[in-house]
Protein backbone atom coordinates (compact mmCIF):
# COMPACT_ATOMS: atom_id res chain seq x y z
CA UNK A 1 0.00 0.00 0.00
CA UNK A 2 1.25 3.41 -0.71
CA UNK A 3 -0.26 6.73 0.67
CA UNK A 4 0.09 10.09 -0.81
CA UNK A 5 -0.79 13.21 1.59
CA UNK A 6 -3.08 16.00 0.70
CA UNK A 7 -0.62 18.49 -0.06
CA UNK A 8 2.56 16.84 -0.61
CA UNK A 9 3.28 17.40 -3.74
CA UNK A 10 3.55 20.91 -4.95
CA UNK A 11 1.20 23.07 -7.53
CA UNK A 12 2.93 24.04 -10.57
CA UNK A 13 1.74 26.68 -13.71
CA UNK A 14 0.74 24.73 -16.49
CA UNK A 15 3.34 24.97 -19.90
CA UNK A 16 1.48 28.29 -21.64
CA UNK A 17 2.38 26.50 -24.65
CA UNK A 18 -0.64 24.40 -23.84
CA UNK A 19 -2.84 26.64 -22.31
CA UNK A 20 -5.32 29.88 -22.87
CA UNK A 21 -4.97 31.68 -19.32
CA UNK A 22 -3.69 30.83 -15.79
CA UNK A 23 -4.02 26.91 -14.58
CA UNK A 24 -1.89 25.08 -11.85
CA UNK A 25 -1.06 21.64 -11.82
CA UNK A 26 -0.56 19.37 -8.79
CA UNK A 27 0.19 15.88 -9.32
CA UNK A 28 -2.23 13.84 -7.17
CA UNK A 29 -0.98 9.93 -7.93
CA UNK A 30 0.93 8.03 -10.26
CA UNK A 31 0.76 3.92 -10.58
CA UNK A 32 2.30 1.12 -12.56
CA UNK A 33 5.85 0.24 -13.39
CA UNK A 34 6.54 1.94 -15.51
CA UNK A 35 4.46 4.13 -15.17
CA UNK A 36 1.33 3.96 -16.78
CA UNK A 37 -1.83 6.03 -15.40
CA UNK A 38 -1.24 9.57 -13.72
CA UNK A 39 -3.75 12.02 -12.15
CA UNK A 40 -3.50 15.83 -11.20
CA UNK A 41 -5.93 17.94 -9.83
CA UNK A 42 -5.97 20.99 -12.35
CA UNK A 43 -7.04 24.66 -11.63
CA UNK A 44 -8.36 26.71 -13.80
CA UNK A 45 -8.52 30.70 -13.44
CA UNK A 46 -11.97 32.21 -14.81
CA UNK A 47 -11.42 32.34 -18.45
CA UNK A 48 -9.02 30.08 -18.55
CA UNK A 49 -8.67 26.56 -20.91
CA UNK A 50 -6.52 24.18 -22.58
CA UNK A 51 -5.38 24.04 -26.15
CA UNK A 52 -7.50 21.41 -28.33
CA UNK A 53 -5.80 18.56 -27.68
CA UNK A 54 -5.85 14.23 -28.10
CA UNK A 55 -5.10 11.40 -25.58
CA UNK A 56 -4.54 7.92 -27.11
CA UNK A 57 -5.16 6.15 -24.37
CA UNK A 58 -8.66 8.90 -23.69
CA UNK A 59 -9.07 10.93 -20.44
CA UNK A 60 -11.49 10.99 -17.48
CA UNK A 61 -11.69 14.60 -15.45
CA UNK A 62 -14.18 14.42 -12.34
CA UNK A 63 -14.87 18.03 -11.88
CA UNK A 64 -14.41 18.78 -7.37
CA UNK A 65 -15.13 22.64 -7.78
CA UNK A 66 -16.57 25.80 -9.24
CA UNK A 67 -18.14 25.79 -12.98
CA UNK A 68 -16.13 24.89 -16.35
CA UNK A 69 -16.83 24.44 -19.66
CA UNK A 70 -15.79 21.02 -21.82
CA UNK A 71 -16.37 20.41 -25.76
CA UNK A 72 -15.20 17.38 -28.10
CA UNK A 73 -14.43 18.59 -31.98
CA UNK A 74 -17.57 19.15 -33.55
CA UNK A 75 -19.63 19.04 -30.53
CA UNK A 76 -21.52 21.42 -28.28
CA UNK A 77 -20.59 23.13 -25.68
CA UNK A 78 -21.30 21.59 -22.23
CA UNK A 79 -21.43 23.20 -18.92
CA UNK A 80 -19.80 20.81 -16.25
CA UNK A 81 -20.36 21.73 -12.60
CA UNK A 82 -18.93 19.47 -8.93
CA UNK A 83 -19.64 15.80 -9.37
CA UNK A 84 -19.85 15.58 -13.02
CA UNK A 85 -17.47 13.23 -14.39
CA UNK A 86 -16.13 13.40 -18.41
CA UNK A 87 -14.52 11.01 -20.24
CA UNK A 88 -13.01 11.67 -23.71
CA UNK A 89 -12.28 8.69 -25.70
CA UNK A 90 -8.91 7.76 -26.96
CA UNK A 91 -8.03 10.08 -30.01
CA UNK A 92 -11.07 12.88 -29.80
CA UNK A 93 -10.29 16.25 -30.28
CA UNK A 94 -11.30 18.19 -27.55
CA UNK A 95 -11.01 20.66 -24.51
CA UNK A 96 -11.74 21.87 -20.97
CA UNK A 97 -11.29 24.83 -18.93
CA UNK A 98 -12.97 27.67 -16.09
CA UNK A 99 -16.36 29.13 -17.05
CA UNK A 100 -16.01 33.40 -17.98
CA UNK A 101 -16.37 34.17 -14.30
CA UNK A 102 -15.57 31.64 -12.36
CA UNK A 103 -12.49 29.38 -11.81
CA UNK A 104 -12.85 25.16 -12.38
CA UNK A 105 -10.93 22.45 -10.60
CA UNK A 106 -10.89 18.94 -11.94
CA UNK A 107 -8.99 15.94 -11.44
CA UNK A 108 -7.91 14.41 -14.74
CA UNK A 109 -6.42 10.81 -14.99
CA UNK A 110 -4.86 9.44 -18.09
CA UNK A 111 -2.68 6.57 -19.02
CA UNK A 112 0.48 6.57 -21.23
CA UNK A 113 0.88 4.96 -24.20
CA UNK A 114 3.85 2.38 -25.15
CA UNK A 115 5.41 5.39 -26.43
CA UNK A 116 5.01 7.01 -22.83
CA UNK A 117 2.55 9.56 -24.18
CA UNK A 118 -0.28 10.98 -22.95
CA UNK A 119 -1.33 14.04 -24.59
CA UNK A 120 -0.92 15.11 -28.32
CA UNK A 121 -1.36 18.72 -27.53
CA UNK A 122 -3.61 21.09 -30.77
CA UNK A 123 -3.49 24.85 -31.44
CA UNK A 124 -5.47 27.32 -29.18
CA UNK A 125 -8.79 27.45 -28.47
CA UNK A 126 -9.73 30.69 -30.11
CA UNK A 127 -12.30 33.23 -27.85
CA UNK A 128 -14.94 32.50 -30.53
CA UNK A 129 -14.77 28.71 -29.51
CA UNK A 130 -14.63 29.60 -26.06
CA UNK A 131 -18.09 31.67 -26.67
CA UNK A 132 -19.54 28.96 -28.07
CA UNK A 133 -19.79 30.48 -31.36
Amino acid sequence: MDITRNGAQASTPTAAANFVGRARMQPVFAVGSPVRVRGGKVTFEPGARTNWHTHPKGQTIVITDGSGLVQRWGGPLEAVNPGDVVFFHPGEKHWHGAAPTVSMTHIAVVEHDERGVSADWLEPVTDEQYAGK
